[in-house]
């Protein structure tokens, strides 16, 4: 997980967790989505795994204040057996379950791996939030931060701890741009800004290439995660 700019304060977030479980096998790697309402954090979520789940063992938590309703939409459109989908009901701001009291989540991720056995990838989605949600150290190994074209073409220029240290940021909804007056070059310009080297990808789950590089992107951090978290002989 990237960490702040310099001269940057945001919320302190909780020491990595251990890498291997208790049976000797590794965990899988999480990777959480965040961003405001109706960014699209469901949609990639199900997109993702259609484009992943032929070649990963993939399981999703989901976070919601008081209902179930991600977690439902995801079990419709049967995008992975009701076993591999958990949700969680945060009754809480959803800052609450991702940064600091992650107990829930880890809790709901360790019950999805000793119940499903090896799995390579959960996908930690965030309730709803503004651009301050971050998930804790302690729960994702990498974050995805969504935001859309259709919520203004300033959100990159106004930063934020989502926006800036997300290890990717994605722009969604790019075939809204037109009919909302967004510009998608201001919006590029303005993520580099903020983000430096850090990468962005603008999409559309409409139309080609999708979600195709947003998935390619969690292949690569799995394939990272694999060669770093090797396990004892």
């Amino acid at each position: 997980m990237h960490l702040d700019h310099p001269g940057t304060t945001y919320p302190e977030r909780h020491s990595s967790s251990a890498t291997v479980r208790p049976d000797g096998s590794r965990r899988a790697l999480r990777v959480g989505l965040g961003g405001p309402v109706g960014s699209g954090k469901t949609a990639t979520v199900a997109a993702l795994c259609h484009a992943l789940r032929d070649r990963l063992s993939l399981a999703v938590v989901t976070n919601d204040i008081y209902t179930r309703e991600d977690a439902e939409f995801l079990l419709r459109e049967a995008v992975l057996p009701p076993e591999r989908i958990v949700a969680v009901e945060t009754g809480a701001c959803p800052h609450t379950a991702i940064r600091d009291d992650i107990s829930a989540n880890l809790e709901a991720i360790e019950d999805l791996e000793d119940e499903l056995g090896l799995v390579d990838v959960v996908l930690v989605e965030s309730g709803g939030d503004n651009l301050t949600a971050t998930f804790s150290k302690g729960l994702v190994d990498a974050q995805i931060f969504v935001i859309d074209v259709a919520g203004g073409d300033d959100i990159p220029r106004k930063g934020g701890p989502g926006v800036a240290t997300a290890d990717l940021l994605v722009v969604n909804k790019t075939d809204l741009a037109p009919y909302v007056g967004s510009d998608l070059e201001g919006m590029a310009r303005d993520a580099e800004e903020q983000r430096g080297e850090l990468p962005v990808l603008f999409q559309s789950l409409r139309g080609e290439p999708g979600v195709g590089p947003v998935a390619d992107w969690v292949r690569g951090q799995y394939a990272a995660w694999t060669a770093k978290t090797s396990l004892p002989a």
